[in-house]
């Protein structure tokens, strides 16, 4: 009988990201296994254009409050008979899916309690998540696993911005506005990159991003817009042609740098970029990240430094 693998990822966009290196080493790994993902709604079409997974689930963050749709789950995973389960969420939330799978639990790695593959502890929880989850994995006896691996992204729409082009990504979500440098930081920035001959670009999805964008085109008028008009894949292809990306700690800016390109991430306290900071995934990719407490106090000066020493 073949393998049945399930792998568990639940959110969110730049986690994804984070996470495509040990998934690609997993399905390495399980070259003949039938491989499910466990995920959410949002990450449906990503997870099924990676090719690594043989079936997706969506149903993997049903509320605590609907006991019967938690059943439905745990009761899935259990009539499944995984021969393995590798937890890539590794939060409170997945570790009570492995307790409620009691008393057959699957052969699990990931940080739960007793789990057959265990790696928890508070040396975890000071590591990148890409050098956890490579800890994770080699003590489930996967390895190498390599950098995020997006060469399957890509989209549909043919945006054509005229080069050289700078991608701005000034967004965030919508629960975490302290994670963003403000808009008209943004505007000055866009400014300047017109000053040195670069076309600012900026991405974003939804009305309050749609604000911050006309923040920007106030301040710079021929700063291009497209909030709204890029999917995931889009804003790879954009990516793999700009000159730099700049943003906040935040999905786009993510999937811009595990594209290649260039890139300054900004961070504040909401989020620490030891654990969580977007890598290179090639040596000759400058990525730089720029953190202050509140990003309010980001001076423009700082960012255009970065911005010149990333600049090919």
């Amino acid at each position: 009988m073949s393998e049945t693998i399930l792998v568990i990822k639940l959110s969110a966009l730049g986690d994804f990201i984070q996470a495509t290196g040990p998934m690609k080493a997993i399905r390495a790994a399980h070259p003949d296994a039938r491989i499910t993902l466990l995920t959410t709604p949002p990450f449906e079409t990503m997870a099924r254009s990676t090719g690594w997974f043989d079936e997706i689930w969506t149903d993997g963050r049903p509320s605590w409050s609907n006991l019967g749709a938690v059943a439905r789950l745990i009761g899935r995973i259990r009539r499944t008979r995984f021969s393995r389960v590798y937890d890539l969420q590794t939060q409170g939330r997945t570790v009570r899916y492995f307790q409620l799978l009691w008393p057959r639990r699957p052969p699990w790695s990931g940080n739960a309690p007793g789990a057959a593959f265990e790696y928890s502890g508070a040396a975890r929880d000071r590591l990148h998540v890409q050098d956890s989850q490579r800890e994770q994995l080699r003590i489930a006896g996967i390895e190498p696993v390599g950098p995020p691996d997006i060469g399957w992204l890509t989209g549909k729409a043919d945006h054509r911005p005229p080069e050289p082009f700078a991608l701005l990504v000034p967004g965030g979500a919508p629960h975490r506005p302290a994670k963003r440098w403000p808009a008209a930081q943004y505007g000055a920035l866009a400014k300047a990159l017109v000053g040195q001959g670069i076309t600012p670009v900026v991405l974003g999805h939804g009305e309050q991003e749609a604000a911050l964008a006309a923040t920007i085109q106030g301040v710079e008028p021929s700063a291009q817009v497209l909030v709204g008009k890029t999917s995931f894949g889009d804003i790879a292809d954009l990516a793999r042609r700009a000159t730099l990306v700049v943003g906040n700690d935040t999905g786009p800016a993510h999937i811009a740098i595990a594209a290649g390109a260039p890139g300054v991430v900004l961070f504040s306290a909401e989020s620490n970029p030891a654990l969580s900071a977007p890598r290179p995934i090639r040596q000759d990719q400058p990525v730089e990240i720029l953190r202050t407490d509140d990003l309010a106090d980001l001076d423009l000066s700082a960012v255009l430094q970065a911005v010149g020493r990333i600049r090919p």
